[in-house]
């Protein structure tokens, strides 16, 4: 599960393996071996990979399918502008 979240929010996001490296601090065989799931990152990277991500480690891991919005900072009218997205894109 883990390594198939990581290459999803990573093609989502629209970088690379070597982009995801470097703003991790780790070589892009690290993650190519995390996408292959031929290891696991340790707990510090995990809690990198979802800050970074914008979701919980436990969406991650699987163990949380709901996706949440940081959406500190906003104004009530930006933040109700994005729910109004999410629900129509929801009705397509």
């Amino acid at each position: 599960m883990l390594s198939q979240r990581i290459h999803e929010l990573r093609t989502a996001r629209g970088i690379s393996q070597v982009k995801l490296a470097e703003i991790l601090g780790v070589s892009k065989q690290s993650v190519s071996n995390w996408e292959n799931d031929n290891i696991q990152p340790s707990i510090e990277i995990l809690m990198k990979l979802a800050e970074y991500f914008g979701v919980s480690t436990d969406y991650l891991l699987g163990f949380e399918e709901k996706r949440t919005l940081d959406v500190t900072g906003l104004s009530p009218e930006e933040v109700a502008h994005i729910q109004q997205i999410i629900h129509d894109m929801n009705k397509k």
